[in-house]
């Protein structure tokens, strides 16, 4: 019998996580996070760590499993998953997939392209200038290298903007030219539910959540993490911003307005790159869930 992971996308906000609790629910499977953001114990207000409700409800993998002093790159994430599904698919015929880092899932679903190695050098000299010039310089550099990667890129991340330079310096071509066309073999069938809404109205969910987050205690979940600042998984919205205000470079009103805007950003790339996804299927965030269910069933029987 064939094997199912049901994939869950969508911009930020929008309502993935209920989604996949009740698809999870109805199969009496469990569930794989594919947000990066979640992976670390450290950081939850700020990630939308699903709550302690949603996680008893179904159990979850790779949610809060490692800390922010840990290394763990796409890569990592695509063995361990491999390896959870194999034993997972021993006991279900389907398995739940979901989050909004749209790299992540693809290299599960795919596997990862094939980069040439590069001269390590390259990289330091990219990580001096990200400490000298700011990541807009790197920004700057990889929309005049390589525009096509650029338009689906998250270019407010610093470690995506290096690895694409290093690979763009180091071979004097894009890119964009070594992400490969042709899918890994996977012993399992993926089907993709995307879930989507008007623009505005996710603008203003995710406006609603950075409220909700500082309601939470965003603010002193950032406090805490000061000393901490310096790790990779910091460099992030809603972390990044309130380590201004707690430097005195902004106050809490303009730091809050930056993590709206920037999320708003983030969801917008999000978009960007699903859209040029044809396998995912789309529905609206307020679809019925047995009208997902029903589709998704009808998938797996024909």
């Amino acid at each position: 019998m064939n094997k199912y992971l049901i994939n869950i996308v969508g911009p930020t906000a929008i309502g993935k996580t209920s989604l996949a609790i009740q698809i999870a629910e109805h199969f009496r499977t469990e569930i794989i996070s594919s947000d990066s953001r979640q992976f670390y114990k450290e950081m939850k207000i700020g990630t939308a760590v699903p709550d302690p409700e949603e996680l008893a409800a179904v159990k979850h993998h790779f949610i809060q499993h490692i800390s922010i002093e840990e290394a763990f790159n796409v890569g990592d994430f695509e063995k361990a998953v491999l390896q959870r599904l194999e034993s997972l698919f021993a006991f279900h015929n389907t398995v739940v997939m979901v989050g909004g880092s749209g790299l992540y899932a693809k290299a599960v679903i795919e596997g990862l392209d094939d980069f040439p190695e590069v001269d390590p050098e390259i990289r330091q000299k990219l990580n001096r200038h990200l400490e000298d010039d700011g990541i807009d310089w790197l920004q700057k550099q990889l929309y005049m290298l390589d525009p096509n990667y650029y338009k689906i890129a998250d270019v407010q991340n610093p470690h995506r903007l290096i690895r694409a330079l290093e690979i763009c310096m180091g071979t004097g071509k894009t890119f964009s030219s070594f992400l490969k066309n042709k899918q890994a073999n996977r012993n399992f069938k993926t089907i993709s539910i995307g879930l989507t809404a008007p623009r505005e109205l996710i603008y203003n969910r995710i406006n609603e959540r950075v409220d909700l987050m500082l309601k939470n205690g965003l603010l002193h979940e950032v406090e805490k993490l000061q000393d901490k600042r310096h790790y990779n998984a910091l460099n992030t919205v809603g972390y990044k911003e309130l380590f201004q205000h707690l430097a005195g470079a902004i106050d809490l009103p303009t730091a809050v307005e930056e993590i709206k805007k920037n999320t708003r950003r983030f969801a917008k790339r999000q978009l960007t790159w699903y859209r040029k996804d044809e396998s995912i299927n789309w529905f609206n965030f307020d679809e019925n869930p047995q009208n997902i269910l029903t589709f998704i069933s009808e998938k797996i029987n024909s």
